[in-house]
């Protein structure tokens, strides 16, 4: 209850802000109330007011963190400004009081906090480090920037979007980045695909040495200075540091990126944004697809022939080449230096291209580029004689037709290349029987009539036509037949077939009904040949006619029924001749004949609005937050409902009447658990039920460092050898590897020497060793590829070791059951930091 204080300035507070605003007021009853964080305090909310006239206070209880409170004569305030990230909703109870005693209530008072837009976002780290390989795909990703926003995630509060402000240096004004403002991918642009370049360094062979590598390539392209060592050489040196840089490429980056993230999806001049960099190195990518490689069949050499070369980035890599497509027989292999051989002759005409997969591997079998597909085009060469397509071709034409009518085409294949000389082909006539009355076109092969045909002078003629390619010749028959003019129509047998039934589940290809007509010319010929056709009441191809040669059609179902698209057809069907009629003679209603088509209703399944659901989330997407929104509709109209299957993590849950699916309360989404998922949605009626597949791939965040693989080791110190530290990291690129190893505070150790082996080891060197048995704590700081880290302690032992290799255990005293007075005497006298 408010003092006497506390109610004067309250009331003064209350006048004052009554003048600028209707402040509410209303019956001791449940109550919600909605107040947006962060309002100025003290802040009058709700003036309740009891029934009962003696009521002289009122009392507040429940979760009002010291925040909310209640005057005597019912004002409900704030005394401190409410926050969306600590409580989004305050739920109290408020009793009405004559004295202590309540009378009326209690009441429940439910407070809605309202997020504002408060809280700017912010990236996870403020410097990130991409790595990109020259022509890198545009659009590839290679880096990924990530922010959070404190404020709700259901809101435009903490809609982010990414984008790039500036890129250093940008000489040309052009973009060689982009990066995808939903995700925060970055990738390449055309540009930086066609554009981007590496700074030269020095390329050294499969298991050699950086070192051995770099003199080797320095005594082969310069003078050797004889007597100067190459440490002292400054021409050794400069190229040193540039062979350091490549080693080290993060202390000098190529590009250095701006990019900005904005809430309210950017769309906002009231945005909130933060800002990150993005260092970028650009490295050379000898992995370079040869192709397409060009090669003409039957080509002569000795094989295996070379045809091509592969060079992997990494130069301790082993080729591997396997084929796409499944064929028979395989001609190609490839070397360990990525030389691609031939080894045999090719045919074109048997396969046209081959496309080879050229995979670069580790000793393990890790991919170390990713694969190939070279493309090897295989050249015509005229090997093939032209072919007539026929034995005999036959042709038919109508007496009386004009001179110059077409009778046919000639069909000829080449099983050359089409678009090479060596399938062009030219024709000519080299005899006709009886007479000569035809010509032909020397480039198409087409036939024509050179005079009107009578049927009098000659039912048949007989043609050799001569075909030719570049190198081949080949002669085709051909038998012209002079036929009767087209002076009769084909009938149907009925002219109405009525009316049919279908149900709109009726399989494809059913025949509804069949349909008969008669012509009276010559049989056999294209006069008396019959074919049908729908003209009208099939606009959305659902039906179709199929004709045989003996004067029958069937009405077939060419696409699926719907009846909520069209519940009846009315078709006409015509019959007619592949020969033209004679002048003067056309199709009439004799020709013609409807059928009445009615669709039945079925009960469909709900269809899914979708035919793809993909979805590709950060693994850290907060609980409560949506994943994505099923929509289905059911073909009649019913209400549907929405259950899911499969989601074995147990990770979302989905609102069965809208769809919507959510991360549960309490999940945690891992990457390194499962990478991708999949889960299928049931959208059902009553009686019927669809199924969908859902696919959820999981983006990484750096969520994990870098750790030791094991933690101790030893060293004889006759024979001291380098221990070789390895570490691993369940994140993927570009948070995983490669990790950058040092000596905790950076700073040198009188007795060790940490270098790096490759991305994922280091190598510890001993430089002294101690006169006696000694045991060294090594802090080791390791960081992965985006600068995440810790330092671990490493374990080394330096002692005698035996003939065996192991270190040397005095007789009686027994590893690992020393008592403890022994031990920690032994841990004084020889555990030593790297600080000694």
């Amino acid at each position: 209850m408010a003092n006497p204080t506390m109610h004067l300035l309250l009331l003064s507070l209350l006048i004052a802000t009554a003048a600028g605003k209707g402040l509410e007021k209303g019956p001791l009853e449940n109550k919600v109330l909605d107040v947006p964080e962060g309002t100025p305090v003290p802040y009058a909310l709700y003036q309740f007011q009891a029934s009962h006239l003696e009521v002289d206070g009122f009392r507040l209880t429940g979760e009002t963190e010291g925040k909310i409170s209640i005057s005597e004569d019912g004002w409900l305030y704030l005394e401190q400004t409410l926050d969306w990230v600590h409580t989004q909703t305050h739920t109290l109870e408020l009793e009405a009081l004559v004295g202590s005693e309540p009378v009326e209530g209690p009441v429940i008072i439910t407070i809605n906090v309202l997020d504002v837009n408060n809280h700017a976002p912010s990236f996870n780290q403020t410097d990130y480090i991409g790595i990109v390989k020259e022509r890198t795909p545009a659009g590839v990703p290679f880096a990924r920037v990530f922010a959070t926003d404190l404020d709700d995630p259901e809101s435009p509060n903490a809609h982010l979007s990414y984008t790039l402000v500036s890129q250093i240096p940008n000489r040309d004004n052009t973009l060689f980045f982009q990066i995808n403002s939903n995700t925060g991918e970055i990738s390449t642009t055309a540009e930086g695909e066609r554009l981007l370049k590496a700074r030269e360094s020095v390329i050294h062979s499969r298991g050699g040495d950086f070192s051995d590598s770099l003199k080797k390539r320095f005594d082969d392209y310069c003078t050797p200075t004889g007597d100067i060592p190459y440490e002292l050489n400054p021409f050794y040196s400069c190229v040193q540091r540039a062979e350091f840089r490549r080693l080290n490429p993060l202390e000098d980056p190529d590009f250095t990126l701006i990019v900005r993230v904005e809430d309210m999806g950017g769309e906002s001049v009231n945005a909130l944004n933060g800002n990150a960099r993005v260092k970028i190195v650009v490295q050379e990518n000898l992995w370079v697809n040869p192709g397409p490689i060009n090669l003409r069949e039957q080509l002569k050499g000795i094989y295996p022939m070379p045809i091509g070369k592969v060079q992997s980035n990494d130069p301790s890599a082993f080729y591997r080449l396997v084929q796409k497509e499944r064929e028979l027989t395989f001609p190609f292999n490839v070397t360990e230096e990525g030389a691609i051989l031939l080894t045999e002759e090719l045919d074109r005409e048997d396969k046209a291209m081959y496309i080879l997969v050229v995979f670069a591997e580790d000793s393990y079998g890790n991919q170390v580029d990713p694969p190939l597909e070279v493309q090897v085009v295989v050249d015509d060469v005229n090997d093939n004689a032209p072919i007539c397509e026929e034995e005999l071709s036959v042709f038919e034409v109508q007496e009386n037709e004009p001179t110059g009518s077409p009778v046919g085409h000639l069909m000829v294949h080449d099983a050359d290349d089409d678009n090479t000389p060596n399938a062009l082909l030219s024709y000519s006539l080299v005899t006709q029987t009886p007479s000569s009355v035809f010509t032909i076109d020397g480039i198409s092969g087409r036939i024509q009539a050179k005079q009107m045909l009578q049927r009098r002078d000659a039912t048949e003629y007989h043609l050799t036509v001569r075909v030719n390619d570049p190198g081949f010749s080949t002669e085709c028959k051909v038998l012209i037949k002079v036929i009767d003019i087209n002076n009769e129509l084909p009938i149907f047998e009925m002219n109405d077939y009525g009316s049919h039934n279908l149900s709109e589940d009726t399989a494809l290809g059913h025949t509804l009904l069949t349909v008969k007509a008669t012509d009276a010319d010559d049989p056999g010929t294209g006069s008396s040949r019959i074919e049908f056709h729908i003209t009208a009441g099939n606009e959305d191809g659902v039906f179709a006619m199929e004709t045989d040669d003996n004067g029958e059609g069937r009405l077939v179902v060419a696409k699926p029924l719907n009846y909520e698209t069209a519940s009846s057809y009315k078709l006409q069907i015509v019959a007619r001749n592949p020969e033209p009629l004679v002048s003067g003679l056309e199709y009439g209603a004799e020709s013609s004949a409807v059928v009445s088509v009615a669709i039945s209703d079925v009960d469909e399944a709900p269809v899914f609005d979708m035919d793809i659901l993909d979805v590709t989330v950060p693994e850290d997407t907060k609980e409560g937050a949506t994943l994505l929104k099923i929509d289905a509709k059911d073909p009649e109209g019913k209400e549907i409902l929405f259950k899911m299957e499969g989601d074995t993590k147990g990770w979302l849950e989905i609102d069965p009447a809208t769809g919507e699916i959510k991360i549960k309360n309490k999940a945690v989404l891992d990457r390194e658990t499962v990478e991708a998922f999949h889960f299928t949605v049931v959208a059902f009626e009553k009686e019927l039920s669809s199924e969908h597949e859902v696919s959820v791939r999981l983006l990484d965040v750096n969520d994990n460092v870098p750790k030791l693989t094991e933690n101790q080791a030893f060293i004889c110190v006759k024979k001291p050898q380098p221990i070789v530290l390895t570490a691993l990291d369940a994140d993927a690129d570009p948070f995983g590897a490669p990790f950058t190893f040092s000596l905790a505070q950076g700073k040198k150790s009188p007795n060790w020497d940490l270098s790096a082996v490759d991305g994922t080891s280091a190598k510890l060197t001993l430089k002294k060793s101690p006169s006696e048995d000694k045991t060294f704590l090594i802090p080791i700081n390791i960081k992965d590829n985006a600068g995440m880290g810790i330092t671990q302690k490493f374990e080394v032992r330096v002692c005698n070791c035996t003939e065996l290799g192991y270190c040397f255990t005095e007789p009686g005293v027994h590893a690992g059951v020393l008592g403890m007075p022994t031990t920690i005497g032994i841990l004084a006298g020889t555990v030593v930091f790297i600080g000694e």
